[in-house]
């Protein structure tokens, strides 16, 4: 247990997010995600549901204020105009506790997918609604510590 941290982020995930340099990625992903396949660092968290985690987060991973799609999430196959519930779940924690605050952007499956392939690691959550997935793009912080 540490001061001040959730302790659903565990050692491994501690140790990625520091790992990470400003531009690298990191998924949050729901049971379905073919996680195993596309990590090149699979961290399992299945014990959490993707809202626990991401705003656990977001308290301690700043956001990259110099790209647009510093959060992503995967539109809904068939239907890229539809957002789900866990979509607005999304959006809201990214926009509220982000640092700095950012839009969410939503990208198809296969654009999804491909920068999955690409992040720094892949975190698999116990998340069982569908499209219950993000990327977020690590930040910088500068020196007077702020992100």
């Amino acid at each position: 247990m540490l001061i001040g941290l959730d302790p659903i982020l565990g050692p491994e995930l501690l140790h990625a997010l520091r790992a990470m340099g400003h531009g690298d990625d990191i998924v949050l992903a729901d049971a379905n995600f073919p996680a195993a396949a596309m990590a090149r660092r699979l961290i399992r968290a299945e014990g959490s549901d993707l809202a626990h985690l991401l705003t656990a987060l977001l308290g301690i991973l700043p956001l990259d204020r110099t790209e647009p799609h510093a959060a992503a999430a995967m539109e809904v196959v068939g239907d890229p105009t539809r957002r789900e519930p866990i979509h607005g779940e999304i959006a809201a924690l990214v926009s509220l506790r982000g640092q700095p605050a950012v839009d969410l952007h939503y990208l198809e499956r296969h654009a999804f997918y491909a920068r999955a392939r690409a992040a720094f690691a892949v975190v698999q959550t116990g998340e069982r609604r569908f499209y219950g997935n993000v990327i977020l793009r690590k930040g910088t912080i500068d020196p007077q510590g702020q992100p």
